[in-house]
């Protein structure tokens, strides 16, 4: 048995003092405010509504409340299945973060075994099934294997495709699940393919989303008229870094379904260059979750644009790179663009956000060089504070360059340049220029700045003025808003995340450095709160010290 620790209302009442803190930063040695706690803008107007033949064929859906979260009547479970009688196409993206969910490790060993095919899948938010252990993993396998028994046999499909599970909400917990096994034949009951029904499973995903997010496109390949339909979530713990389903080794959360037809190691080559240039370049936060997934479905029901895209008996044949590479890079690009809007919807409902904003790197000698500075500048909390306060402070932007982290790092000081741009839909839509080839412009004029940085949009562009690459990352702003909604996380969500994503080697003192910090932190406070003497001080800190050491010496973490 591990030693005992301090206790986690310790840990809480340490991280009480941090917002008093807060408060205390936001004022100029004056002692006057420097922002106003502003309220986040409205986001009613990213809530779309469509008419049925906007929804791609052969797919129904459903959701319901399972009692997973507390306030009554709230979608909390949803299902979506391909009824169509051709094979669906299955594909993934999930987190790389070593803490996966148990839905992460199932949905990975379903679309192991039956070659890239499923039936569906089944969602549950309020609770993320991460960290859950054992349990977990026959819960998670339990929503599944319901799911999939109790739906009425295809003709198309095999024994070994099954249901994907997707879980969102507060990690460290166990789900309720028998309600949600009891609540399964009623969504299966209840299947249809509305439009209504397909925002009501949008609302299914949301956690502290505060809109729901459902997109649908429609396209053509050759004859045949392709739909699409996307539905994602996240507002926090957003930092992307997704891949397909490896073996074992807030959350946002996605699907992608379409009616047209692609072998599923193409579909799934196709989400990879989707998601690389969408999802994996949003941040809000930082934080990469336990349970990022994101679903792409392709059951080949796509009907011919000749009928107005009605299912035909002759189906669509399905496609792949090499066979069919025009029709094929259509529905790639198709995608990803696809996909990059769904991943902007979560940025704009970041938590407390009140900006959404791009960073354009251009003039980089290679891609993965300019994406790793824009999410430098996008990941820093210096810039992201600065957007909330609509400080043009081009400072932190050029420290925030100067720090990505590469090796050997090419970018040389007197050739960058840095622009505000405004909104294309901005009055004035000049671009205004504060450092040209690494000299600050003399005569910026801060009326003019001020003007862009009030604006919800803004971009802002940084020429390394060394190439002719450039990647593109969105964020969202700091704002008093999002230290309110995280300062009620439980502490121990936090330092699992940060485990989570943090490599060997180094990794390791940053992990040491973490937990050190923590508890002598929680323990300063007992000491000052509570009158703790100072051999009791000493006790749980070498009880701490030899816990955690002993855990990181075999990487492994309970927290």
């Amino acid at each position: 048995m591990p030693p005992s620790l301090p206790s986690p209302s310790s840990v809480t009442r340490a991280a009480i003092t941090l917002p008093i803190l807060a408060r205390a930063a936001s004022t100029t040695s004056a002692g006057t405010a420097v922002t106003p706690n502003k309220p986040p803008p409205s986001k009613d107007h990213h809530v779309h509504t469509y008419s049925p033949e906007a929804f791609p064929l052969g797919y129904t859906v459903s959701s319901t409340h399972a009692g997973i979260k507390k306030k009554a009547g709230a979608l909390d479970l949803g299902i979506l299945v391909s009824t169509s009688d051709t094979p669906c196409s299955a594909a993934a993206c999930m987190t790389r973060n070593v803490f996966k969910a148990a839905p992460v490790t199932v949905t990975s060993e379903l679309l192991r075994n039956s070659n890239g095919r499923a039936k569906g899948f089944i969602i549950n938010s309020g609770c993320a099934n991460a960290v859950t252990g054992k349990k977990g993993l026959e819960d998670a396998w339990s929503m599944s294997n319901t799911t999939t028994s109790q739906l009425p046999p295809s003709g198309a499909q095999s024994d070994k495709e099954g249901t994907l599970v997707m879980s969102t909400g507060v990690i460290g917990q166990h789900l309720p699940i028998s309600s949600i096994l009891d609540k399964i034949p009623e969504l299966i009951r209840t299947l249809d393919d509305s439009p209504k029904s397909w925002l009501d499973l949008s609302k299914a995903f949301m956690t502290t989303d505060t809109f729901p997010k459902l997109r649908a496109k429609t396209f053509k390949i050759g004859d045949r008229l392709i739909r699409m339909a996307g539905i994602d979530k996240g507002a926090g713990m957003i930092a992307p870094n997704m891949g397909p389903p490896q073996p074992p080794h807030a959350t946002l959360l996605g699907v992608i379904a379409t009616d047209a037809a692609i072998k599923p190691e193409d579909l799934q080559n196709a989400l990879n260059y989707a998601v690389d240039r969408s999802f994996n370049n949003i941040t809000v936060d930082g934080d990469m979750s336990t349970n990022d997934t994101i679903l792409c479905l392709a059951n080949g029901a796509a009907g011919s644009a000749e009928h107005g895209g009605r299912e035909t008996e002759e189906k669509m044949k399905e496609l792949t790179e090499k066979a069919n590479p025009e029709e094929f890079g259509i529905f790639k690009e198709q995608l990803r663009e696809f996909a990059e809007e769904l991943a902007q919807l979560v940025v704009r409902d970041g938590e407390g956000a009140t900006k959404f904003v791009t960073i354009r790197v251009k003039g980089a000698p290679t891609y993965e060089i300019a994406n790793a500075v824009a999410k430098s500048v996008a990941n820093s909390s210096l810039f992201k504070t600065a957007m909330y306060g609509e400080d043009a402070n081009w400072g932190r932007i050029l420290c925030a360059v100067g720090y990505t982290p590469l090796s050997p790092n090419p970018i040389s000081p007197t050739s960058v340049s840095v622009s505000f741009l405004p909104p294309a839909a901005s009055s004035n839509t000049t671009p205004l220029r504060l450092l040209t080839n690494g000299e600050p412009e003399p005569n910026i004029d801060e009326a003019r700045a001020s003007e862009i940085l009030k604006e919800e949009d803004l971009e802002i562009e940084i020429d390394l003025g060394d190439g002719n690459e450039e990647a593109k990352v969105w964020t969202c702003d700091f704002s008093h808003e999002y230290v309110t909604i995280n300062g009620s996380v439980s502490t121990k969500v936090g330092i699992v995340i940060s485990l989570g994503h943090i490599g060997r080697g180094r990794g390791r003192m940053d992990v040491r450095l973490i937990l050190h910090l923590v508890f002598r932190r929680s323990i300063e406070v007992d000491r000052r709160d509570e009158k703790v003497n100072g051999d009791e001080v000493g006790k749980r800190r070498r009880k701490a010290k030899e816990y955690f050491t002993g855990r990181l010496q075999s990487d492994s973490y309970i927290i």
